[in-house]
């Protein structure tokens, strides 16, 4: 096993960023760690390449415990490189910023053009070896950046949003560049994003946070909403001060409310008057995730729904369609 977590915790000025009872990542697998903005990505991915110390608990790389007070992370760090959000790059030249990390290896100084070459071919940036990184765009800064992670030859190599802040020519190519260290180089890779559609095309395993802790991959069906008492007696969450769903809950006030996107039921008929947590909502958006289909549908709130392609293909929805969407009670967490 590439990395073991055993009751993990951050801990910020009192506020827990991370708490994670067990986690276990494998070796030579390209994982994604999904989660929106503040769910503690970034947090894990700093502890998980030895620059950051956990409050407490216990991290194991490739069966080893590690101690971050110990020596032993400078060779560990060594292991293990991080290309961050927005890398900070040398003023120089591209390839003296390839060079750095070679020196610092000691890499003989004869095959630095060679190795520096090939990285630049990988990445796609070979007209820039000459161009002082500092007039790179975000986009290639980024690809710049993986080429300078590589130099290091690392056994894992983390990146933190890899393609948040450039557009969509470097994203296909970091894309690409991930897959091509992978498999091909033997190197275990673990991403961050709060992108569904790209860790479906990239991402072997994934991972989800939501506020530090693990979750189901529900996080982006997640709404604040008031837990309210019927007439009938039962607990009704209300949404966007309109939608009212069944929930099985003893409490009443304000909540957040997690909805299941693979538990989602799509069909077009129409219902007059509509049944309990059954809404008619505007198909805005479709994209294939191999064995599925993710539908987002409008009903007052962006509710995302996964189907089987078995399921999809019996609806056979299309884009602009007034659907129904109907979320069994079993499909509702309160979180």
């Amino acid at each position: 096993m590439l990395y073991e977590l055993a009751d993990l915790k951050k801990i910020y000025g009192g506020r827990t960023v991370l708490d994670l009872p067990t986690l276990s990542l494998e070796q030579g697998r390209v994982i994604g760690l999904l989660g929106p903005n503040g769910a503690g990505k970034t947090t894990l991915l700093e502890i998980l390449a030895f620059l950051l110390t956990p409050t407490s608990g216990d991290l194991r790389f490739g069966g080893e415990p590690v101690d971050f007070t110990s020596d032993r992370l400078i060779e560990l760090r060594r292991r293990v490189v991080l290309v961050q959000q927005h890398p900070i790059m040398f003023s120089a030249s591209v390839a003296s910023n390839l060079a750095f990390p070679l020196k610092v290896r000691k890499v003989p100084k004869q095959r630095w053009e060679r190795v520096i070459a090939d990285l630049l071919d990988l990445v796609g940036m070979t007209d820039f070896k000459e161009a002082r990184a500092y007039t790179l765009s975000g986009g290639e800064t980024q690809r710049i950046a993986i080429a300078r992670a590589l130099a290091c030859s690392p056994e894992v190599i983390l990146f933190d949003e890899p393609t948040a802040s450039v557009d969509v020519e470097n994203q296909i190519a970091i894309e690409r560049i991930i897959k091509e260290v992978s498999r091909p180089q033997g190197i275990s890779v673990i991403f961050t994003t709060h992108n569904m559609v790209q860790a479906a095309r990239l991402a072997e395993e994934t991972v989800f946070l939501f506020d530090g802790r693990l979750a189901r991959s529900t996080y982006e069906n997640i709404f604040s909403g008031d837990l309210e008492v019927a007439d009938n007696g039962k607990r009704v969450c209300v949404l966007q001060n309109s939608l009212r769903l069944l929930v099985h809950a003893g409490t009443v006030g304000p909540v957040r409310v997690s909805i299941d996107p693979s538990s989602v039921r799509i069909t077009r008929e129409s219902r007059d008057p509509p049944a309990l947590n059954s809404f008619e909502g505007k198909l805005i958006q479709l994209s294939d995730e191999g064995t599925r289909v993710r539908a987002l549908v409008d009903v007052g709130i962006p509710l995302n729904v996964l189907l089987s392609k078995e399921d999809y293909r019996v609806v056979s929805p299309g884009l602009g369609d007034i659907i129904r969407v109907t979320c069994p009670p079993e499909s509702i967490e309160l979180i």
